[in-house]
């Protein structure tokens, strides 16, 4: 059992399982292009990124759009509500967008 939890235990860990995705292209926020926008389908972290997020009102079904991003992994700027939000490249990987 222990081998196996190495091996495949990430997959489980962040609910890769087999199940069906919604319709559209999913990407992650990273992914993104400037001024594309979509919705949140889900965040892929434990408990303190997914909270920390959700203080910056990043949530499942929220509407977003992407503003801006730096070169080679810098800081993602993406729009909320009518709120920019900074987030750091490791997060923005880590959510996933269904495109609009």
């Amino acid at each position: 059992m222990h081998g196996f939890m190495r091996r495949f235990g990430q997959r489980f860990r962040y609910g890769f399982r087999h199940r069906l995705w919604p319709e559209g292209e999913l990407v992650s926020l990273a992914q993104m292009q400037n001024g594309q926008s979509g919705v949140v389908l889900r965040i892929l972290g434990r408990h303190g990124m997914v909270n920390r997020l959700s203080a910056l009102g990043i949530r499942p079904d929220k509407r977003i759009a992407k503003i801006s991003s730096m070169f080679m992994r810098g800081p993602v700027t993406i729009q909320v509500d009518r709120t920019q939000v900074a987030i750091g490249f490791g997060m923005a990987k880590r959510v996933i967008v269904r495109l609009d």
